[in-house]
């Protein structure tokens, strides 16, 4: 009976070792697969950060150095267009002239011309105004001549009509000198039917082509 006790407390004995190393056993076990998930995790850790370190090292400036500035990518300038005003053409100027006739192809002055009747050389009421007009502009203008032209219409000769404009352009000249003006200064010339004011045929034609005419000699 003795012996049957001990080899039941015996077993128990056995029984209680084999329990605790199986306790043991697989705490062991436990512990090595903790262990490698725990080594896992640092690692993975540790690659992570040093993944963000490696970026971080090639982005971020060197302590104590200047960061080289990003190039600035500039538009081209359009130079200002200049603009080139065109050249204005001058309006023709008007200028005022006396009144008739006189003021043709041969003369724009400020003498005018003084008209005869057919075939005369007397100075109508008309011509002799006209004429002191002349004169007073002579007077105020001294220095300044005037050659007189005596003109005529297309009736009759050449040889005629210049010998009639002659004495057109001598008559009108005396009245003047008369007036005050020096003879020195007055030059006559006979064009006879040479020069017409008018080319028109008739008395209206012909009336303006029965003439002295004035040019202003300097």
């Amino acid at each position: 009976m003795t012996e049957l006790n001990g080899a039941t407390e015996n077993d128990k004995v056995d029984a209680v070792v084999q329990g605790v190393i199986f306790l043991l056993t697989i705490n062991a076990k436990w512990s090595k697969t903790m262990k490698r998930k725990i080594n896992g995790i640092v690692i993975l850790a540790l690659m992570v950060t040093a993944g963000c370190s490696s970026r971080s090292a090639v982005t971020a400036p060197e302590p104590g150095g200047s960061q080289a500035p990003s190039p600035v990518i500039s538009s081209p300038v359009t130079p200002p267009v200049q603009t080139i005003p065109l050249p204005v053409a001058p309006e023709p100027s008007l200028s005022v002239s006396p009144s008739g006739y006189g003021f043709d192809q041969w003369q724009t002055g400020p003498l005018g011309d003084v008209f005869f009747d057919f075939d005369s050389t007397v100075l109508s009421g008309e011509a002799q105004n006209q004429l002191k007009q002349n004169a007073a502009w002579l007077q105020n203008h001294s220095l300044d001549g005037a050659l007189v032209e005596g003109h005529c219409d297309s009736r009759g000769t050449s040889e005629y009509n210049l010998a009639l404009g002659e004495r057109r352009a001598s008559t009108a000249k005396q009245y003047l000198v008369r007036l005050g003006v020096a003879s020195s200064r007055l030059e006559t010339v006979s064009f006879g039917e040479e020069r017409p004011f008018d080319t028109g045929l008739g008395e209206n034609a012909w009336s303006k082509n029965r003439r002295v005419h004035f040019v202003i000699k300097k």
